[in-house]
């Protein structure tokens, strides 16, 4: 039975990069088959993990559209395309989800990506996926079913109400998560005590906290993969300590 470990957060808070040190962390423990899932229609989980992606679900939407071959039913055409847009790499495999239709449509790329989930879980130990930001995919239940959620944050009170937020949109449509458990990300020094207040507050789980790491912003700067910083790097070693914790 598959393990699903979802991540989700505001834009700019770095839940792409926790993402590729989640998959990091399952290679390192030998842990698999792993499924990386970009769910994000502003792709890059797969600059992060240093593979290219071929094709995505929104190219075989719109190959739908088109002709479908004579004796093929759209189902059958639809899961040959999902297996087609998996880009296999050392380790592990990824999927995209791609582009909306147009501006602002979503329910047909939610309704593939549910779909394309559903037929590819069964296949492997750990699914782990990197959602947009913000909240709106939760309110298109397109995050459901999921063992583990990181819910990652600023170091500001915003950022934390912005999370309790989520939390309570999870509960209040029922979406079968089993645990939402925070990251604070990009911390500068040591943390002020009023985070600790302020998740209390909001009767939040506190995972952990990942520190300002240089080597972080050198990678992004410089095109690397982030699944490739060292094991030194102070925010991968944070990282690990919690994943440590959740990820059995």
């Amino acid at each position: 039975m598959s393990f699903t470990i979802a991540v989700s957060g505001k834009g700019g808070t770095g839940k792409t990069t926790l993402a590729g040190m989640i998959i990091r962390f399952l290679l390192d423990k030998r842990k698999g088959p792993i499924l990386a899932v970009d769910a994000d229609s502003n792709s890059n989980l797969n600059e992060v993990l240093g593979v290219k992606v071929r094709s995505t679900i929104g190219d075989a939407r719109e190959m739908m559209k088109k002709d479908v071959p004579v004796g093929m039913t759209k189902d059958i055409w639809f899961e040959l395309k999902v297996q087609e847009s998996l880009t296999e790499a050392k380790g592990f495999d990824l999927i995209a989800m791609g582009r909306p239709e147009g501006p602002g449509c979503y329910c047909a790329a939610n309704t593939l990506a549910r779909k394309c989930l559903d037929l590819l879980t069964g296949n492997y130990q750990y699914i782990v996926i990197d959602n947009e930001a913000g909240m709106e995919h939760f309110s298109r239940l397109t995050t459901r079913d999921v063992d583990l959620l990181f819910i990652v944050s600023d170091s500001s009170q915003r950022g934390i109400l912005t999370a309790s937020r989520i939390r309570d949109l999870i509960h209040e449509l029922d979406l079968r998560i089993v645990r939402e458990v925070l990251v604070i990300n990009r911390v500068q020094g040591n943390p002020d005590p009023q985070i600790y207040e302020e998740v209390k507050k909001q009767n939040l789980e506190l995972g952990g906290i990942l520190p300002v790491d240089e080597e972080v912003y050198r990678y992004d700067s410089e095109g690397k993969p982030t699944i490739q910083l060292p094991l030194e790097s102070k925010a991968v070693q944070a990282a690990r300590k919690i994943f440590e914790k959740y990820i059995q």
